[in-house]
């Protein structure tokens, strides 16, 4: 009887470890309880600033894994304000980045939004970017110079500080145009190369894979369920929401959780 428990745990333990990050609770993803981790955000609303279920679910496994993270976003006022329901810009209407990026944080401390140009590469282990419009509109000039954009100052500070320490940089969605626009002949994912409609989901924006393409970046087609890792460049991408869906967001949390397991394991190497 006990042989036969002690096969079944060994079982159920090699079933597990073969799991996405989001089905253990925690695992050999870091330094347990000492990994620190920025999460830079661009505002709050997937047309305007950093998607609420990505920026949410970045922090959720992080937590998960057991990792301390900080938050930090640009103290300036964003590109334009949308107006979520409409899908257009609401006239009249002015916002700070960093006021409605603290729409995700809680309490004091370390849960409070901080000012991007504060974020010090030598005080975490590793850097995340959620993604969402506000990759293309706030912390670039993608949206009106695509290949030829312009990075906010911060952002590129930052990005090329952590890979010039090599430490690892987790992209969701949108924002491997930000790294491929400065670390020239990285590997990322972006999803899928052609909008291929399922009945499932579509991917509506395959242009910005040619656009990274054109940096010098290689593109790798993956699920949006998984991450892909540039092991060189310690770079981690997940498509996330470059793939549209009413109702498979699981596999949205599936992705970043798998993009967070590998930022974790880099970042103690």
């Amino acid at each position: 009887m006990l042989a036969t428990r002690a096969l079944l745990s060994k079982q159920t333990l090699a079933v597990l470890s073969r799991q996405p990050a989001c089905f253990v609770h925690h695992g050999d993803y870091g330094n347990w309880g000492n990994t620190n981790i920025a999460v830079v955000f661009s505002g709050c609303g997937w047309w305007d600033g950093t998607d609420v279920h990505e920026g949410v679910y970045t922090m959720y496994h992080l937590s998960r894994n057991g990792a301390r993270f900080q938050m930090f976003a640009p103290n300036q006022q964003q590109m334009q304000v949308m107006d979520h329901m409409r899908k257009q810009p609401a006239s009249g209407e002015n916002r700070n980045m960093m006021m409605e990026s603290a729409r995700f944080s809680h309490d004091q401390g370390m849960m409070q939004m901080q000012d991007l140009s504060k974020l010090d590469v030598n005080n975490f282990d590793g850097v995340i970017f959620p993604g969402g419009h506000g990759i293309t509109k706030n912390l670039s000039s993608f949206v009106k110079e695509g290949k030829d954009c312009k990075l906010h100052n911060d952002v590129e500070r930052v990005l090329k500080d952590f890979h010039r320490s090599h430490k690892p940089i987790g992209l969701a969605s949108m924002a491997p145009v930000l790294a491929c626009r400065v670390l020239p002949g990285i590997e990322v994912t972006m999803g899928y190369e052609r909008d291929e409609n399922t009945r499932w989901g579509n991917w509506p924006y395959t242009n910005m894979v040619q656009a990274v393409k054109n940096m010098g970046a290689h593109h790798n087609v993956r699920e949006p369920y998984e991450a892909y890792v540039d092991e060189k460049n310690k770079v981690v991408s997940t498509p996330s929401f470059m793939w549209e869906t009413e109702n498979h967001y699981h596999y949205i949390f599936d992705g970043i959780g798998n993009m967070v397991k590998h930022v974790m394991r880099m970042s103690t190497k």
